[in-house]
């Protein structure tokens, strides 16, 4: 994927979670009038881009970037709350694609 919008970026990372049976939810902003959009949440602002969810392979939450695309501090102290939670969280990349896909598509250990 050469150099995708973040947009972009999202629309592959959402087919390839697909593929692989995830549960995908993603907030999308909305024009509340021309030019101006908003995305309407109650709590704190920087919540990750995805949260996917395999009834064998767990939950994560993704923030997504494009290739020059800033963490924000308020995204990064959302990241690491949940990982202070235990929770699986990532800051993916298009260079990412591969790293992604192997992720999506393991297989849970078993014990």
């Amino acid at each position: 994927m050469a150099d995708p919008s973040e947009a972009e970026f999202q629309k592959a990372v959402i087919t390839l979670a697909k593929l692989h049976r995830w549960k995908v939810m993603h907030t999308q902003p909305a024009q509340i009038r021309p030019g101006r959009w908003i995305t309407p949440t109650t709590g704190d602002q920087g919540f990750p881009d995805l949260v996917m969810v395999h009834p064998a392979r767990g939950t994560i939450f993704v923030e997504l970037k494009a290739t020059k695309g800033v963490v924000s501090d308020t995204q990064w102290e959302w990241i690491n709350t949940l990982e202070d939670a235990g929770q699986e969280v990532h800051v993916w990349r298009p260079k990412d694609l591969n790293k992604i896909s192997e992720r999506l598509a393991k297989e849970p250990d078993h014990d």
